[in-house]
């Protein structure tokens, strides 16, 4: 998702990463109007926005795409470089944790 201004005629004006004080609107960074906007701006630092708001998105498709040719033994784990096994750990770990809190979350509905 991107924040965006829009100027007096309703055309994208600017976009941001987090809330602007003017932002009015949210919109999915696959938003027809802000692709067009983004093809054609020459404000370098829009784009950079862009990418940077659909970067975490798009580590989570390399991860599923990693995980995928593991399980399918197209790849092996270890075949990957050290640092990147390290990274994916470090990943896996944190995000197993993140599932494992709000599983207790969820256990804990009844108890309020």
């Amino acid at each position: 998702m991107a924040y965006i201004q829009r100027d007096k005629n309703g055309r994208i004006a600017a976009v941001f990463e987090t809330p602007q004080s003017e932002t009015d609107e949210i919109v999915a960074l696959h938003d027809p109007e802000l692709v067009q906007y983004l093809a054609a701006s020459a404000k370098t630092e829009d784009v950079k926005v862009a990418l940077s708001t659909s970067d975490s998105d798009f580590i989570r498709v390399l991860e599923d795409l990693i995980n995928t040719l593991i399980d399918k033994k197209i790849i092996l784990f270890t075949d990957l470089p050290y640092a990147a096994r390290e990274k994916i750990s470090s990943r896996e770990k944190i995000r197993d944790h993140l599932n494992s809190l709000d599983n207790l979350m969820a256990e804990d509905d009844g108890i309020l």
